[in-house]
């Protein structure tokens, strides 16, 4: 397995409602470099150990919670400071994929998914990437299509629907940026890929196309 490139210790928080898997995951996380893994069985649990520590690097979260919906807990955590959110489910439905990133998570793994597509997924987003896993990767991409200026169907990435979810939110390209840990260039350079792909430089119609397709809220 390829070492991590991260020298430094990171922070995790683990969020499951089953014990096995949740020591499962943060042992893997320990092999991976973590320092501090916190563990939280429900929402409320977690919500508390949220506000205790502060933002962790990563959080990985179930979104089959005993007490309330993980893609709740995703949107509340983002608005916290976590900037590295992994989603962990059961469910290869391309609403629920889509439904996570739009909440704010930074990748998707499926409980079934080998170790070695949870280190990467892990590995991806702490270094500030995004990450679906290879069996609803392609599920997601059929439930990113947006019809363009021309009504062509136009396929979005995860990250560029994030940004335009953040577009229409009302944030300026600095405050994707520091929500994303990006540039703002780079956000930039996202928004300049999005005008090209749906016909548009506005961001006001990009994010009309996107919402009348259903990809942003």
């Amino acid at each position: 397995m390829v070492p991590h490139p991260r020298e430094e210790l990171f922070s995790v928080l683990v969020v499951d409602d089953h014990p096995l898997l949740r020591e499962a995951i943060a042992a893997r996380l320990r092999s991976m470099g973590a320092g501090t893994v916190h563990e939280a069985a429900s929402v409320a649990e977690a919500r508390a150990r949220a506000q205790a520590n502060g933002p962790c690097d990563l959080a990985i979260l179930d979104l089959g919670l005993p007490d309330g919906s993980g893609l709740d807990l995703v949107t509340e955590l983002r608005s916290m400071g976590w900037n590295r959110l992994v989603v962990l489910a059961s469910s290869d439905d391309p609403y629920a994929v889509r439904s996570a990133f739009q909440a704010g998570a930074q990748a998707y793994l499926l409980k079934s998914a080998s170790p070695a597509v949870v280190t990467d997924g892990v590995k991806r987003v702490l270094d500030g990437g995004v990450y679906a896993d290879p069996t609803v990767a392609p599920l997601l991409a059929t439930g990113t299509r947006v019809p363009g200026t021309d009504n062509t169907p136009r396929e979005l990435s995860a990250r560029e629907v994030e940004v335009l979810q953040l577009v229409a939110d009302g944030q300026s390209n600095k405050e994707i940026g520091e929500a994303l840990s990006l540039s703002a260039l780079t956000v930039k350079s996202h928004l300049s890929r999005i005008g090209r792909k749906l016909g548009t430089g506005d961001r006001a119609q990009m994010v009309a196309l996107a919402m009348r397709a259903g990809v942003i809220r």
